[in-house]
């Protein structure tokens, strides 16, 4: 069974997509921890950070590239925002396929978020 995210790329979950294109989607987090909290996942499945390969610079680059252009979108890039990967068990992850929290709105604490 393919991993929710998975799930989401191929439509089989709805979801309140902000951006797509062919190599990465972004959509709001279901439980925000903050006004603005969007989530931005690789079409590929990458279980973590731990995982990628150097083929993948350019891709994670996309991703934080994109999450640049969401937090313009979203008008929280002059107040500041915070870009967060977990990764393991450990590192906070509960979904193993690699993704790039955008968070922002408000005040945010130093850590944890």
């Amino acid at each position: 069974m393919a991993c929710i995210f998975c799930r989401i790329i191929n439509k089989e979950i709805p979801t309140d997509i902000v951006y797509e294109d062919k190599e990465i989607v972004a959509f709001k987090d279901i439980h925000p921890v903050a006004k603005v909290h969007i989530l931005i996942i690789p079409k590929k499945h990458i279980e973590s950070v731990a995982k990628l390969k150097s083929s993948d610079i350019m891709l994670i680059g996309k991703m934080i590239w994109q999450a640049k252009i969401l937090a313009e979108k979203f008008g929280i890039n002059k107040t500041g925002y915070k870009l967060l990967f977990n990764c393991g068990k450990d590192g906070g992850q509960v979904i193993k396929h690699i993704h790039l929290h955008l968070i922002g709105g408000q005040k945010l604490k130093n850590w944890p978020i």
